[in-house]
C-alpha cells in the first residue's frame, strides 16, 4: 500500500465535501516542537470550525498518509530525522519505507492522488535569486505546471526571485490569482510591487475558475495568493535588510538546494527576533480560512 487516506476524508470526498490538504514540511522543518504540532493542529481547527475536514498529509514508514490523526501529528512533530521530500525523493523514501515531511510538490501529489482539489500552504517556492547562474528554480514550479491541484498561500516566499517565478509560471500556464488583491503578495509583506494575472473578489469566483479550467481538461494547479492580514504583515524594508544578510550568509556557508529554505528561513526568524516566525503562523492561519471558503464553494458548485 502505497498511500493511506483516513476514512474521515474518505467519506468527505465520496460525498462531495469539502477538504483542504495541509503539508507536514513546516510541522519537521518549520518550527520547534511542541510548537510545530500546536500550530498545525490549530490550522485543522480553523478548517473544521468553518466547516471542512482537513487532510494533513506525510510519509509515514513508506506510506504516504492523507490525513494525518493528531497522534501521527504529534510523532512527527518531536521525531528526529524526518527527511523533507520532494517530487524526487519519493521512489526512495518510500520504497525504503522512511518518514518523509512532504513539501507544497509531493503534497500536491499525494493531495491529486486522493482527490483533493484545494491544499492551503504558508508560502511556495519559486526561482530562486541567482537562479541564471545556479539553476535554482523550486520543484513546487513544476508541479504548479502539471498536478491538478488548487495552491493557497500567502504568495511566493519573499527570500525568492519573484519576477523570474511570476515568468516561469506564465510559461507553464499556471494561473496566478489574487484574493481580493491585484499584487502578488510576498509572505510576509502584503505587496511585492508585481501584479497578478487576475484579481478575484470572491471565494466563489475562484472556485468557478478552478472548476471552469478542470471542465475544459487543462492540467496543472491553479496559485491562489492571499496576502498576509494587516495586522501581522512585516515592515517590507526591515524584511528586505533581514533577507539580503541570510542570503549572504547563506552563500557563505555553502548551503544549497533542499536546505536553502529552511536555512533563510530561520536566520530571519533569528535576526527579526521572532517575529518573521509569528507572521507566517498568521499567514497560515488565515490561508486556512480563505481556502476552507473555497473548498466549500467548488463543492456547492460541483453538486448543482
Amino acid at each position: 500500500m502505497m498511500i493511506r487516506v483516513n476514512p474521515e476524508v474518505q467519506k468527505a470526498l465520496d460525498n462531495n465535501q469539502p477538504v483542504v490538504a495541509l503539508e507536514s514540511t513546516i510541522i519537521s522543518h518549520g518550527m520547534p516542537y511542541p510548537q510545530n504540532v500546536k500550530t498545525a493542529l490549530e490550522v485543522e481547527a480553523i478548517i473544521r470550525e468553518k466547516g471542512a475536514v482537513p487532510a494533513t498529509i506525510g510519509i509515514i514508514d513508506g506510506v504516504g498518509v492523507v490525513g494525518m490523526t493528531p497522534e501521527e501529528i504529534e510523532e512527527f512533530g518531536k521525531r528526529e530525522g524526518i527527511i523533507k521530500v520532494s517530487r524526487r525523493d519519493l521512489p526512495v523514501i518510500m520504497s525504503k519505507k522512511l518518514w518523509g515531511a512532504t513539501t507544497v510538490a509531493t503534497t500536491m501529489i499525494f493531495a491529486a492522488k486522493a482527490g483533493i482539489e484545494v491544499f492551503v500552504t504558508g508560502g511556495v517556492g519559486g526561482v530562486h535569486r541567482g537562479a541564471q547562474e545556479t539553476f535554482d528554480i523550486s520543484a513546487d514550479l513544476q508541479e504548479l505546471a502539471h498536478t491538478n491541484v488548487t495552491v493557497i498561500c500567502a504568495g511566493a516566499k519573499a527570500i525568492l526571485d519573484l519576477p523570474l517565478t511570476l515568468e516561469y509560471l506564465e510559461t507553464f500556464g499556471v494561473p496566478v490569482l489574487g484574493y481580493k488583491t491585484k499584487e502578488l503578495a510576498a509572505f510576509y509583506t502584503r505587496t511585492s510591487g508585481l501584479m497578478v494575472d487576475y484579481e478575484m473578489d470572491s471565494e466563489k469566483e475562484i472556485a468557478e475558475a478552478i472548476l471552469a479550467k478542470r471542465e475544459m481538461g487543462l492540467d496543472g494547479g491553479v496559485l491562489v495568493t492571499n496576502p498576509i492580514p494587516e495586522e501581522y504583515a512585516m515592515n517590507k524594508d526591515e524584511m528586505d535588510v533581514a533577507i539580503n544578510s541570510a542570503i549572504k550568509e547563506m552563500d557563505a556557508q555553502g548551503v544549497h538546494g533542499k536546505d536553502s529554505t529552511p536555512f533563510l528561513l530561520a536566520k530571519i526568524k533569528e535576526l527579526t527576533g521572532g517575529k518573521s516566525l509569528d507572521s507566517n503562523i498568521q499567514l497560515v492561519f488565515n490561508n486556512a480560512r480563505v481556502g476552507t471558503e473555497i473548498a466549500k464553494e467548488l463543492c456547492q458548485l460541483r453538486g448543482e
